[in-house]
């Protein structure tokens, strides 16, 4: 008996520290040293909420950059890749579908960038390369009705919003793709869509 006592107050003990007081504890200190990350990320237009800078969004209309490919159509809850190798006939069929689309959707353009044939691993991830968004730029460009003026003004917002490597050293340049297409709508709002 004394033995079940111990463990049920070691059971106790343990649920109160990791279940309750530590997580409490981060939260509190992630909130207080990270408070837009903390929350969400969340970006609004023009007082409203609109999306996580952190979770990436499906963009189809050609007046917006569009996102990396989603293995589960940008839905968070069962967040995954899509676990298809390189020799799946599935993967293959899928990135020559996306290179015929996004050839088609940028005529003149040359090799389409990596980052917008493959998925992520995550399926949601908010950001492409700069590569991938200066692939883009013509067609951006074309929807929206722009002069020379204005595509230079766009491929000045892109470069702008180029993200550099976290302390210099982790990870790749990148452009937080919901980040670039508000900018556009601010930028731009005034020339008809």
């Amino acid at each position: 008996m004394k033995t079940i006592d111990q463990a049920f107050r070691l059971f106790l003990a343990l649920t109160l520290l990791t279940g309750i007081i530590y997580p409490a504890v981060i939260t509190l200190l992630g909130t207080a040293i990270f408070p837009k990350q903390a929350n969400g990320s969340i970006l609004s237009h023009d007082g409203q909420a609109i999306g996580s800078a952190l979770i990436g969004q499906k963009f189809t209309a050609d007046r917006y950059f569009w996102s990396r490919p989603s293995a589960i159509d940008y839905n968070p809850l069962p967040s995954g890749g899509s676990n298809q190798g390189m020799t799946s006939a599935v993967l293959d069929s899928a990135v020559r579908e996306r290179q015929q689309l996004l050839m088609e959707s940028n005529p003149g353009s040359e090799l389409v960038p990596a980052d917008l044939l493959y998925t992520s691993g995550s399926g949601l991830d908010p950001h492409i390369s700069p590569g991938a968004a200066r692939f883009q730029i013509d067609r951006v460009a074309r929807a929206r009705g722009l002069d020379n003026m204005g595509k230079i003004r766009l491929i000045e917002s892109v470069e702008k919003l180029i993200e550099q490597p976290d302390f210099g050293i982790f990870g790749e340049p990148r452009i937080n793709v919901l980040r670039l297409n508000l900018a556009l709508d601010s930028a731009f709002a005034n020339i008809s869509q």
